[in-house]
C-alpha cells in the first residue's frame, strides 16, 4: 500500500491548491511507476533471452576460422658393407709361407747322394695318390681321403685362380716318406700334382696322415703358375703346410689299423706346440686346418682353401 496516497484521500477537503499539488504528486508518482514497470519489463525481456540460468537452459553457438599449413621432410641415406666369413666370397687370407721340411723331393735336395726330383717324372700330374708310379710300385695303406682345395687370390677379393698347379706330398700312416725312408728308397706315392680348374679347384685321393715323432699331422704343398712351371722348386710361388684337426685325428689314430704309433705321438705333441704351426696365430691355424666329413670305417671328405696375393 503506499501510504502517501491515502493520506491525500483523506484530505481531500482542503483547497484547490491542495487539490492540484496532490494531482501533481500523484501524476509523478504514476510516471515513477511507469519508469519502474518499463525497467522491469526490460529486465524480464532479458531474462527470458537467456540472460540466467545454468547451463541446461542455455545455447550457444559459435563460428571460428582457423587454417593451419605444415610442411615436413624426411630423408635418409644409408650405406652398409658386409663381408662374409667364406674362404672365396670375401674372405681370406695368405697362406704364411712354411718350411718344405727335409722330405720334398722338388729337386732342392737329395737322397743317399742322389738328387730327387719327382716334379720331372712322367705321371706326377695325377688325382689318385696312393699308387707309385713311373716304373715304381706299391700302394700306401691307410684311411681313404679325398682333398679338394681351392686356390684363391686374396688381392682380387678371394676370387679363383685357374690353370695353376699344385704339387702335395704326405708321410705314410707308419709315418716315413716315400724315396726318403730306408724301406720306401724304391717308391714314390703320396706324391702328386694337380692343375687348378676355372673354379679354382682341384682334388687329391691319398690317405690320412701318420703322426710321426715331434710333428703334429699335417700335409704339404707347394703352388705354381702352371702345369709347365711346376718342373722345379725354383718356380714355386708358395710353400707350406695343412694341419689335420686333433679330433679328426684322434678318432682315426685310435680306431683304424696301422696307426697304432700314431696315438702316443699325437698325445706328445699340440699344433700351438708345434715347431712349424706354433708360431702362428689362431686364425692362420684355422685358415690352415681342412674341414673334415665321414668316418674312421669309409673314410673321410676334406676341404680346404689356400690364398695367395698375385
Amino acid at each position: 500500500m503506499n501510504h502517501s496516497q491515502d493520506a491525500d484521500d483523506l484530505a481531500h477537503d482542503l483547497g484547490l491548491q491542495h487539490d492540484l499539488q496532490v494531482m501533481a504528486r500523484r501524476l509523478l508518482d504514476r510516471r515513477r511507476m511507469l519508469g519502474l514497470m518499463a525497467s522491469g519489463g526490460a529486465v524480464a525481456l532479458l531474462s527470458a533471452c537467456g540472460g540466467g540460468g545454468d547451463s541446461s537452459d542455455s545455447t550457444g553457438t559459435g563460428t571460428g576460422t582457423g587454417t593451419g599449413t605444415g610442411t615436413g621432410t624426411d630423408t635418409g641415406t644409408g650405406t652398409g658393407t658386409g663381408t662374409g666369413t667364406g674362404t672365396t666370397t670375401g674372405s681370406c687370407m695368405v697362406d704364411p709361407t712354411e718350411t718344405e721340411g727335409p722330405y720334398p723331393a722338388d729337386g732342392s735336395n737329395g737322397s743317399r747322394g742322389s738328387l730327387v726330383n719327382v716334379l720331372s717324372q712322367s705321371g706326377v700330374v695325377r688325382s689318385d695318390l696312393r699308387s707309385s708310379f713311373g716304373g715304381m710300385s706299391g700302394t700306401a695303406a691307410g684311411l681313404p681321403l679325398t682333398l679338394k682345395i681351392t686356390l684363391v687370390n686374396v688381392s682380387t677379393n678371394c676370387s679363383p685362380l685357374e690353370g695353376y698347379a699344385i704339387y702335395l706330398w704326405h708321410c705314410t700312416r707308419e709315418g716315413e716318406y716315400s724315396l726318403y725312408s730306408t724301406d720306401l728308397l724304391n717308391q714314390n706315392f703320396l706324391r702328386g700334382v694337380q692343375a687348378t680348374d676355372s673354379n679354382g679347384e682341384c682334388t687329391f685321393v691319398t690317405i690320412f696322415p701318420g703322426c710321426y715323432d715331434g710333428r703334429w699331422p699335417h700335409m704339404h704343398f707347394e703352388v705354381f703358375r702352371s702345369l709347365n712351371t711346376a718342373g722345379s722348386y725354383t718356380n714355386k710361388l708358395l710353400t707350406s703346410q695343412m694341419a689335420m684337426p686333433k679330433d679328426v685325428a684322434s678318432a682315426v689314430y685310435a680306431g683304424v689299423s696301422g696307426y697304432s704309433a700314431s696315438v702316443s705321438n699325437l698325445s706328445r705333441v699340440s699344433v700351438t706346440s708345434d715347431n712349424v704351426f706354433g708360431d702362428n696365430t689362431s686364425e692362420q691355424i684355422a685358415w690352415q686346418t681342412p674341414t673334415f666329413t665321414g668316418d674312421t670305417t669309409n673314410g673321410h671328405t676334406a676341404t680346404i682353401s689356400i690364398g695367395i696375393a698375385v
